[in-house]
């Protein structure tokens, strides 16, 4: 389903207002966001103020293909961190675009299956991180080792894992001792912090991957727990699905790019003034599918730049000159429907000039969660539904004819080719 038309106001304008207000009002009350976000999604379309001070290593999460790194680098990125050997080429396509790379060094999951007590299996894996440490380390755009992500998750006792990263970071080190090591855990309880904070003394960073408002709140309380390292925040976003509100059915509530640009433009300002923080890494320079199509990438799966985007262009010293589209708000008559019945919904939005907006509406099907073995989901089915009417604000179909968890997903475009994202979950009973 696609549209054009003004991006006007739409005959409900006031219910998709008062639910954007009452979601937002939600968030402060659970402590998930900065209440600075809430003033900074109203902010002026002509795009986000920069941060204060530049942190040392700016630049994103990275997983992509090399137009989505060209663009990282023309966003004003300097650093990019990727997850696994298997991004090997990134390093060369780095020196070329002029940016430095914090390699990521896959370390296994116990979750997924690794098992550390399988002699085997720990061999096989060393061997592999020296083979790939000796065939790299003299690349010029080589900046930190990143040793395992979250190689703790699901650990009752994540010590384990924390010695066998640190062991191998020590392996790391006595290869290359030009370039520091980094590990990255979750965002932990404070009797883990305390664990970590004395455990690994051949990672030479702590990476820490933290989201919505515990962004605001981790560094004090590393530094209570007795974290002395400097720190990186190898992952941060707004609102996760495991944190957000939810249906009844289950299905979370996403942000929209508006409301996640928000979050981004606090959280860099926030982040520039803390120096014990080394760097940041927005999640994810790239498409990805995780819950929805849109929750984490920052980018759309064609390649076009969101208000996200800008917010972390903005912060890296880029004027923006044409921002991208601003969602005010979003609506749907009820949250279940009979097979069949009609559906109608809209989106209340606006180019940074004014000018005309192009709305692309589909529905999917709700993620059904990642596979038992693997942090990767089966994709999404589109359904074909039938359209009654559509423009760029609003539209009417009618609901999928099998009962199931669906979303409408809004994208909505400008004459630059910048987006701007949405989706409304709902129940067909």
């Amino acid at each position: 389903m696609n549209a054009t038309g003004s991006g006007r106001a739409l005959a409900f304008r006031g219910r998709c207002v008062l639910a954007k207000a009452l979601f937002a009002v939600g968030l402060l009350a659970a402590g998930l966001i900065n209440p600075g976000l809430v003033a900074g999604a109203e902010r002026s379309a002509r795009g986000p103020a920069p941060a204060s001070a530049p942190l040392q290593w700016q630049g994103a999460a990275f997983e992509g293909d090399r137009d989505a790194l060209a663009k990282l680098a023309a966003a004003g990125a300097k650093v990019v961190r990727v997850y696994s050997e298997s991004h090997a080429w990134v390093l060369d396509e780095a020196q070329r675009l002029g940016l430095k790379v914090v390699m990521g060094l896959w370390v296994g999951h116990p979750r997924l299956g690794f098992r550390l007590d399988d002699r085997e299996a720990v061999e096989r894996q060393e061997q592999g991180i020296r083979q790939f440490v000796l065939r790299y380390r003299a690349h010029p755009a080589l900046l930190a080792w990143g040793v395992g992500n979250e190689v703790e998750l699901a650990q009752t006792d994540p010590l384990p894992a924390w010695r066998e990263v640190d062991r191998l970071a020590g392996i790391v080190k006595a290869l290359d001792a030009a370039h520091p090591t980094m590990m990255t855990v979750s965002d932990h309880s404070d009797e883990d912090l305390r664990l970590l904070a004395g455990c690994c003394p051949h990672v030479d960073l702590l990476g820490v991957n933290v989201y919505a408002g515990g962004l605001f709140e981790i560094l004090p309380r590393l530094r209570a727990a007795g974290v002395k390292k400097p720190v990186v925040i190898a992952e941060f976003g707004p609102l996760g699905q495991w944190q957000a509100g939810h249906k009844p059915w289950g299905a979370p509530i996403e942000p929209t790019s508006t409301e996640k640009a928000a979050y981004f433009r606090d959280a860099l300002t926030f982040l520039a003034r803390e120096p014990q923080v080394k760097g940041a890494f927005p999640f994810l320079w790239g498409a990805k599918l995780e819950q929805t199509e849109t929750w984490h990438g920052l980018l759309l799966g064609d390649g076009s730049l969101t208000g996200m985007t800008d917010a972390l262009s903005a912060a890296w010293g880029k004027r923006i000159s044409a921002p991208a589209p601003v969602i005010r708000g979003i609506g749907i008559a009820a949250d279940e429907f009979a097979p069949g019945q009609e559906i109608s919904a809209g989106v209340d939005a606006a180019s940074f000039d004014g000018s005309p907006l192009r709305t692309e509406w589909k529905v999917l099907t709700e993620s059904v969660g990642r596979r038992p073995d693997s942090d990767h989901e089966p994709p999404l089915e589109r359904m074909a539904v039938r359209v009654l009417h559509e423009d760029a604000a609003s539209v009417r179909f009618m609901a999928p004819e099998r009962p199931g968890a669906y979303r409408l997903y809004i994208t909505l475009r400008d004459r630059n080719g910048k987006a701007a994202t949405a989706n409304l979950p709902f129940l067909v009973r």
